[in-house]
């Protein structure tokens, strides 16, 4: 179905106004609703179109939107992210979980045709005895270790069980994309490898995975008409290695025995922000995801990045 009403989650986000951009590109005649729960700014010109709405999560306030607009398609890319929003895991799960759940039954009970949910490949954990390449059935097991997570892997689960239930009645697909790089992207990723010197670990080198912000926002687009109901991992063929990635990014790096990773990463908080525990785990082994479901649906020649050039694009000049 080619949506027309859009409501888009978490408008404040650089990744959701490049998905909205993206969108008037596919769809220069659709309506776009725009809601967060942080202070919204459009940073583009062609965005001043969107009708914009800062909101609180709740039951009445969505209640009364859904009521005012008849949504055909909802882009649900509000999940909080754990490095620029300092929040008790309380008010995250309430933000993450329940949020999405009241999300998904108002969807639903106002007739939207199609929900594109955006979770992350961190549900999976970085663990040792993880296969070289994770496929959608693997089970998430991240906050089997990190309680920090536990929102994110909680929020994928309840989009993914309600989107198996609901299956018939409404058309879902949840998305879970590895590192989402770019220059406007201001994640814990983004900034690790932007920075002059990053720690990582000499005794371990894992391979990583990136995607450029503006393949991401097409593939989020892609998904809102051209994808069934599922699980999709979003990912390039290629991976590198992590001081390569560095290396690539202009990052010098700090070479640091594994004990002391966490300990350099303390020192250079100030200039990276908050930096999740369990990012030391993802700089000590590999989390790879299988893309083949996804590119089974997409065109040839669909991206126009690759995790080489997408590290390039954050060297600085």
């Amino acid at each position: 179905m080619r949506p027309q009403n859009i409501l888009i989650i978490g408008i404040s986000g650089s990744l959701a106004q490049k998905t909205a951009k993206e969108i008037f590109k596919s769809y220069p005649d659709a309506k776009i609703t725009g809601v967060d729960i942080r202070n919204i700014s459009l940073k583009d010109e062609e965005l001043k179109s969107i009708t914009t709405k800062k909101i609180r999560y709740s039951r009445s306030h969505f209640e009364k939107l859904f009521r005012d607009h008849s949504f055909d398609t909802v882009f649900h890319l509000g999940r909080i992210s754990h490095s620029t929003v300092d929040i008790s895991l309380d008010e995250r799960l309430d933000i993450g979980v329940v949020g999405t759940k009241r999300i998904l039954d108002l969807s639903l009970k106002s007739g939207v045709k199609k929900i594109v949910i955006l979770s992350t490949f961190h549900v999976y954990g970085a663990l040792s005895d993880n296969p070289t390449f994770i496929d959608e059935d693997m089970p998430l097991r991240a906050s089997l270790k990190y309680p920090d997570l536990r929102d994110v892997v909680e929020m994928d689960q309840i989009s993914t069980n309600w989107m198996w239930k609901h299956q018939n009645q409404i058309s879902c697909v949840v998305l879970r994309p590895c590192n989402i790089i770019g220059p406007q992207i201001k994640n814990t990723i983004s900034k690790f490898l932007s920075y002059k010197y990053s720690p990582y670990p000499i005794d371990y080198n894992p391979m990583f995975q990136f995607i450029h912000e503006e393949d991401m926002a097409r593939v989020i687009t892609f998904s809102g008409e051209h994808l069934p109901t599922g699980l999709f991992n979003v990912a390039y063929d290629d991976v590198i290695a992590l001081r390569d990635a560095l290396r690539t990014s202009g990052n010098k790096g700090i070479p640091t025995l594994f004990g002391g990773l966490k300990i350099v990463a303390k020192i250079i908080k100030p200039a990276l922000g908050r930096i999740p525990d369990y990012l030391v785990d993802y700089l000590m082994y590999s989390c790879l995801i299988d893309n083949g479901l996804l590119k089974s649906y997409l065109p040839k020649e669909f991206f126009k990045y690759s995790s080489i050039t997408s590290l390039k694009a954050l060297k600085k000049p």
